[in-house]
């Protein structure tokens, strides 16, 4: 079994208020728009870490992190991209991926908007954590975390880091 922090968009943010709940995981995984590298360094300090970059990450980032991070955890399936939409709306770019290769959990951020929804026409979870940093139009600063055991995603919890001003 695997504790796992999902956070997305910290646009170069990191403060203690993410590094607790950092340090209650086994892994973090970051869906990208990280902002200065020096807020995956620090998460590697405290824990493995899994990341993609988004649209707002320099040349530097994107010779770190992929576009796209597919991998397995325990039994479960994961793809983790920036930009990738949701249910009924996923982004052209992945969306013949998903299509003909579904993971079993689908995991994106860029829209700040916390989402989990079941795709049940494609057959797999989709996450998105909203936005962990203080940059954007959210109002509240959101992760997720839950549990990988075997094949099954479980124990989902929404965390709230307050406000974003």
């Amino acid at each position: 079994m695997k504790k796992i922090l999902l956070l997305s968009d910290t646009h170069s943010h990191l403060d203690d208020k993410i590094l607790k709940y950092v340090n209650l995981a086994d892994e973090v995984w970051h869906a990208g728009d990280i902002g200065d590298l020096k807020v995956t360094d620090e998460l590697k300090k405290h824990k493995p870490l899994r990341a993609v970059f988004g649209n707002i990450d320099n040349a530097e980032a994107r010779l770190e992190f992929p576009l796209n991070n597919r991998f397995f955890c325990e039994g479960v399936d994961v793809l983790i991209t920036h930009i990738g939409g949701y249910p009924g709306k996923y982004n052209a770019a992945i969306r013949e991926e998903l299509t003909q290769n579904p993971p079993k959990l689908f995991i994106c951020g860029h829209s700040h908007i916390l989402k989990v929804m079941y795709d049940k026409k494609l057959n797999f979870l989709h996450m998105n954590p909203g936005a962990a940093g203080i940059s954007g139009f959210h109002q509240v600063r959101t992760m997720l975390r839950f549990e990988i055991d075997g094949d099954k995603v479980q124990q989902l919890e929404i965390i709230e880091l307050g406000n974003r001003g």
